[in-house]
């Protein structure tokens, strides 16, 4: 008699790092046991929105949006995209400062997004902002108008950090290495969260095959990242790979004390700034 197995709709982005973490789950390379896996291919402020509902049981999301859903979701200890000395960026086509950008208007990928979070904290306060797909952000800098909006500068996630200087467009501040100047840990972007509802076994042995499937990423990076560049929106073979080792690499296979300390600060500060409403201690599956 065939066993039922349990399904698990996983939400990830539709971008080189995430695929080349679940490529292993997503095309059957490992066994999963008694669940099966669904995937959708989503940007991270959709997902982020979408986790209010828990629709998905797995599902990528920024750690700011993580401040507002944690008592629907529990972070797995694997999964992390963290940016160590580097991470999101704002460009512009004229150099300013950080002082400068305070009075410019920003086009950000989602005010969710943990990029929001740390341009927020990095600037000290507020700041003008119009809200566009990620994948346009370069776009609409290099036009400076977005739906007939003005935009000054872009605040740029996923690939975009290796490419907008095949635009000309000029580096105002990298947050990731802001970041570290201020903390001296890692900058937590984005994690994997499991449904509270789904119970701490379901927990263990999801995180555990989500685990499994980036260790067999790393362990066949070829044919993973051959997957991978399906999704690396104007990467080469070689930018496509040094994408995928900024963000899965040992701090994807687990958060560590360093990462979850990182998590605490960006938590705490985000709420000491006034942005995050409440302050959350962030919990992971055990």
């Amino acid at each position: 008699m065939k066993t039922t197995k349990r399904l698990i709709r996983v939400g990830h982005s539709p971008d080189p790092d995430d695929a080349f973490m679940f490529h292993a789950l997503a095309n059957n390379k490992i066994d999963t046991g008694d669940y099966e896996f669904t995937h959708e291919l989503v940007d991270i402020e959709t997902l982020n929105r979408r986790a209010f509902e828990g629709d998905l049981e797995l599902t990528a999301i920024s750690l700011h949006a993580y401040a507002y859903l944690n008592e629907k979701y529990v972070l797995c200890p694997c999964g992390a995209s963290m940016g160590d000395q580097y991470g999101p960026m704002v460009v512009a086509q004229q150099e300013t400062d950080i002082a400068g950008l305070r009075e410019k208007t920003i086009a950000v990928p989602g005010t969710l997004t943990t990029a929001y979070l740390a341009l927020r904290l990095c600037l000290g306060t507020d700041f003008k902002h119009v809200v566009v797909p990620f994948d346009q952000i370069l776009d609409v800098v290099e036009a400076q108008q977005f739906q007939g909006q003005p935009i000054d500068a872009g605040l740029i996630i996923h690939e975009g950090q290796l490419t907008y200087g095949d635009r000309q467009l000029q580096l105002i501040v990298d947050l990731g290495q802001w970041w570290h100047e201020e903390t001296g840990l890692p900058l937590p972007l984005g994690a994997n969260a499991l449904r509270r509802d789904l119970g701490p076994e379901a927990h263990t042995e999801i995180n555990r095959l989500l685990h499994a499937s980036i260790q067999y990423a790393l362990a066949h990076r070829d044919e993973a990242l051959a997957y991978a560049m399906r999704y690396g929106r104007d990467l080469d073979r070689e930018k496509a790979d040094q994408f995928v080792g900024m963000y899965v690499n040992d701090w994807t296979l687990d958060f560590g004390p360093r990462g979850r300390e990182a998590v605490r600060q960006l938590l705490a500060r985000g709420h000491a700034a006034g942005v995050i409403p409440k302050l959350v201690e962030p919990e992971f599956v055990s």
